[in-house]
């Protein structure tokens, strides 16, 4: 099993604050300059590498001399924004030794549940992954509200693992993974070595609530495990403080708990496309298109015949046939009106059309299921 991890080519590495920060006495620099190094040489290896770092909150705190986080959101999100500068620049600082370019990316919820800038934000991050750069994703804690909070980075870095579809998520703790039972409190607790990400017992295994620094706990990261196999990405638990424990995990070492997917990203992503998306309109395709999409392939403006319902970018909708026989549905590249301005035409001409052109298909077979 422990080749899910050594075989996986993109992964999501998540450090919390606890690691991040020493507990809440600062920065700590040389834990952050060796995540850098080992990042570097998994880079090196061929892989690429996306990471969601907490600290930020727990940086400002110690800048502004607080021993204790608070609750007033207010002085949440201004310690987050004094503690923000000092996390990037350490980073920055981190890979620039190794030639390798960082990207800071911020994210609230809203982010990811609005469909278009979903979109946008899965865009930036494949091209930054082509390109070599390692990104940097934080919750936009200065910003954020209770309405529209992750609630913690374990769940931020699963839905990162859902967006990029990572084939790993790696999250680094103080601990050293998943215990049958709190070994604080239980001396019969023995590590969980692997199972399956969605068997639901593991719950009821984790423990309560994080430190006093971190936001989280053991039951995030379980639950996080749990939704990142709904993308196929398997999870990884280990500790931060291991010597090199990226490198390890990624040579196959059984190290921590690994919580693997029982699916495919292909087959959990569709499953998500079936089941949990109402659809925002129509596209009516001619017979040529039908059996285009029933030999699996793409959907192509040229194959459209008619658009009913007004959509944005990232919207999904059915592909109907003449007779209006639901043939499959997906996640458009394009508005109803651009759909409109670029039916019956071939994807050459997109652009010209446009005047920019996002994606050839309308929509591509990796964001359709057929019905």
């Amino acid at each position: 099993m422990r080749n899910k991890i050594r075989n996986a080519r993109r992964l999501v590495i998540k450090v919390g604050s606890a690691l991040v920060t020493n507990n809440g006495a600062g920065l700590d620099k040389t834990a952050m300059a060796d995540w850098a190094r080992q990042i570097a040489v998994l880079r090196a290896d061929g892989k690429q590498v996306v990471l969601v770092s907490s600290g930020a909150i727990a940086a400002g705190m110690q800048r502004l001399g607080w021993t204790r986080r608070p609750h007033e959101m207010h002085k949440l999100q201004a310690a987050a924004a004094v503690g923000q500068m000092g996390l990037v620049e350490a980073y920055e600082e981190a890979f620039s030794r190794h030639d390798l370019h960082t990207a800071q990316i911020l994210l609230t919820h809203e982010d990811l549940a609005d469909r278009t800038r979903y979109l946008n934000a899965r865009s930036t991050l494949t091209t930054l992954l082509e390109l070599g750069v390692v990104p940097i994703i934080n919750e936009n804690d200065t910003i954020v509200t209770d309405e529209i909070k992750f609630g913690d980075n374990d769940t931020l870095g699963a839905l990162v693992a859902n967006l990029v579809e990572a084939h790993a998520l790696i999250i680094l703790t103080d601990q050293q993974g998943l215990y049958t039972a709190d070994p604080r409190r239980d001396p019969t607790a023995t590590l969980v070595s692997e199972g399956q990400a969605e068997d639901r017992a593991y719950e009821s295994m984790a423990g309560g609530a994080g430190t006093g620094i971190s936001k989280g706990g053991m039951i995030t990261k379980v639950r996080a495990a749990q939704r990142a196999a709904r993308s196929g990405a398997h999870t990884c638990i280990a500790s931060g403080q291991a010597p090199d424990a990226l490198l390890r995990l990624a040579a196959g070492e059984a190290l921590g708990t690994l919580l693997y997917a029982s699916s495919t990203p292909l087959q959990a992503r569709k499953q998500w496309l079936a089941d949990h998306l109402q659809l925002a309109g129509d596209l009516v395709i001619d017979d040529g298109a039908v059996g285009a999409l029933r030999s699996g392939k793409s959907l192509l403006p040229v194959g459209v015949m008619e658009v009913r319902g007004d959509f944005e970018r990232g919207a999904a909708v059915a592909c109907r046939s003449a007779a209006g026989d639901e043939i499959g549905r997906g996640l458009v590249n394009y508005s109803s009106t651009e759909c409109r301005r670029i039916a019956r035409k071939p994807s050459g001409e997109i652009e010209k059309l446009l005047g920019y052109i996002d994606e050839p298909e309308l929509i591509h077979r990796d964001n359709m299921v057929l019905r």
